[in-house]
């Protein structure tokens, strides 16, 4: 079963189960660490009153200005609810002793305990912590009873520490606080977390409108989130980039179609008239060359496709050799000129001032340059002028073919070197199946370099060879 896949949740429940998890992990920690401080400063504070109601005890038994202490059922409320002062459920247990310890009195009858240490009494600190075997621990407070620096006696008053640091209240306070805390910041990440799997969820459902072939997607144009905003946009552009290339495959493939159609249907024309002796003599003999240049025309075509698919499949090898850049252009250019001589149609080549070597396969160059001669001539009314004219960088070389022909449509740049494209003046005026460009680019880029549009408008085109330079 180890090789099932994954059962997928949704974006907005992922995020939303992690995010809340680190809030709650988070509130968790907080709690704890303020649990532990309020404990801590409510012992420290009870502590504190502790010591105030045994000073202000102290104080009320020697307000008679007698040196003695007075009887103790006649100082009101002396013992009567104390722990109320320190906001507490329990009260804490008073003590008055004489100097030597011995308890006078206390607000615990029931108590067994008769009279204090008198080394605890006499420890210079005024709040002393005890832990008895058998007992929790406890907090003992002890102020002195004193009159003209003559003592009289101790207030002692004793609590444990669990009561001194007991806070249900706070408690309850906090945890109300963490618990909203909790739910305030899952309601946060929950509607954030919608808000972001929203468009990414209708991106996906747009991209499988489109795998089963339907490129109309409509999507929302008003994500907040710049990176979501520019998702969206960058997949609608892409829906009209594959929209357009689908159109213009099928075309394409019609187009294909048909530059294969013509020849045959005109070779199975010709062929059935001199069968059938519809002509004899010359002009059956004529019908005859007519069909080998169909023919040839179709051969060539096939030729074509087949290299294309060849070089794209990587199927070709290279032959790179170390050539002279001046040199090898001028050779392309003079073969073309000898091969196809036509009136009227001058060409100039502008080599490097200083020659650089490139390693190349010199054949397939030529054909790079024999087709983009072949279109700037096609492009061209004549008389007409080609310039090859070459630069260099550090690292390349560069060949412009400029013509001064009419130019390529703005629309249509953008598609030349798609495979099976034809522009529209083209597609009617010369034959051919649209793969001079993109077999001229693809054997280009195959030897380090490449081949770009650098510009062309109604007063001419210029494209441009790159090729790396030898160390």
């Amino acid at each position: 079963m180890s090789g099932m896949p994954k059962k997928k949740i949704s974006l907005q429940r992922y995020w939303t189960t992690r995010y809340l998890l680190t809030i709650i992990i988070g509130l968790v920690i907080m709690a704890i660490v303020s649990a532990l401080w309020i404990r801590h400063t409510t012992l420290e504070n009870r502590l504190h009153m502790l010591e105030f109601m045994a000073e202000e005890t102290a104080n009320r038994l020697v307000a008679n200005e007698e040196p003695a202490i007075p009887p103790l059922n006649e100082v009101p409320g002396l013992f009567s609810e104390r722990g109320d002062l320190l906001n507490m459920e329990s009260n804490p247990s008073i003590y008055i002793t004489d100097s030597r310890g011995a308890i006078l009195a206390n607000n615990r009858p029931q108590s067994p305990l008769k009279r204090f240490d008198p080394t605890l009494l006499n420890n210079p600190k005024e709040v002393i912590k005890l832990s008895e075997k058998g007992y929790e621990p406890f907090y003992m407070v002890k102020k002195p009873i004193e009159f003209d620096s003559v003592l009289l006696g101790w207030v002692v008053i004793t609590e444990t520490q669990a009561n001194l640091s007991k806070v249900n209240q706070e408690y309850q306070q906090l945890t109300i606080m963490i618990v909203s805390l909790a739910l305030i910041g899952w309601a946060a990440v929950y509607i954030l977390s919608r808000k972001l799997s929203k468009p990414i969820k209708e991106v996906s459902k747009a991209a499988e409108q489109v795998r089963k072939g339907n490129y109309e997607v409509d999507l929302p144009s008003d994500a907040k989130a710049e990176e979501v905003d520019e998702l969206i946009h960058s997949f609608k552009e892409m829906s009209q980039q594959l929209q357009k290339l689908e159109s213009l495959r099928t075309e394409l493939l019609a187009g294909v179609t048909h530059e294969l159609k013509t020849p045959v249907t005109s070779i199975s024309g010709l062929l059935q008239a001199i069968d059938e002796e519809v002509v004899s003599g010359e002009e059956a003999k004529e019908f005859l060359e007519i069909s080998l240049k169909e023919t040839a025309k179709m051969r060539t075509m096939v030729e074509d496709l087949l290299a294309f698919n060849s070089f794209a499949a990587n199927a070709v090898p290279l032959t790179m050799e170390e050539h002279s850049i001046n040199e090898l252009v001028k050779e392309s250019v003079y073969q073309w000129e000898a091969g196809k001589p036509v009136a009227g149609l001058t060409v100039e080549v502008k080599p490097l001032q200083d020659d650089a070597s490139v390693r190349v396969d010199g054949v397939r160059l030529q054909q790079i340059m024999t087709n983009l001669l072949n279109n700037a001539g096609q492009a061209m009314a004549l008389p007409g002028k080609i310039e090859v004219i070459m630069n260099e960088s550090q690292s390349k070389v560069m060949i412009d073919i400029k013509d001064t022909g009419t130019g390529i449509p703005q629309e249509e740049q953008s598609f030349i070197f798609e495979r099976f494209y034809r522009g529209q003046e083209k597609k009617y005026k010369v034959g051919g199946l649209g793969l001079g460009l993109p077999y001229s680019k693809m054997m280009a880029q195959a030897m380090n370099g490449d081949l770009e549009l650098i510009e062309s408008t109604s007063s001419g085109t210029t494209f441009r060879i790159s090729l790396p330079k030898t160390d």
